[in-house]
């Protein structure tokens, strides 16, 4: 084999060790933040009958719009995980469902992707746990 032949093969070969790495931290980060198989159903039936907190004649979402998130707090206010940017943004208290225990005990954020017309919109919010 030629010195570029080795060369080529020399940066090729790694390619699918790196890229295998980053699909599996990917699978497992995504896997967090979606519904296991077998609740997907139930959280469905929650998403589908989901409104407002402070617009109950508005839906919250749908299943593209909802789903699990992490949580932080920093000066007694709730920050969530927005799945596609990993940004913790602002959850206004009047987003916060008050009204009903959501199916599974975690968090979940019903939000768009981020976009300039749409800065960090929360539709709705359930906390972990009964609310």
């Amino acid at each position: 084999m030629n010195r570029v032949g080795k060369l080529l093969l020399a940066i090729a070969l790694p390619l699918p060790l790196i890229m295998g790495a980053k699909a599996e931290e990917a699978g497992q980060d995504a896997a967090h933040r979606h519904h296991p198989p077998q609740d997907e159903l139930l959280h469905e039936k929650f998403y589908s009958s989901w409104h407002m907190p402070d617009n109950p004649v508005l839906s919250c979402c749908n299943s593209a719009d909802c789903y699990p998130t992490e949580i932080r707090y920093v000066d007694g206010k709730i920050y969530a995980r927005r799945r596609e940017d990993g940004k913790y943004i602002l959850i206004p208290v009047q987003k916060v469902e008050r009204n009903r225990d959501n199916p599974d005990g975690r968090n979940h954020l019903c939000a768009p992707p981020p976009s300039a017309s749409l800065v960090d919109t929360v539709y709705c919010f359930a906390l972990g746990g009964a609310t």
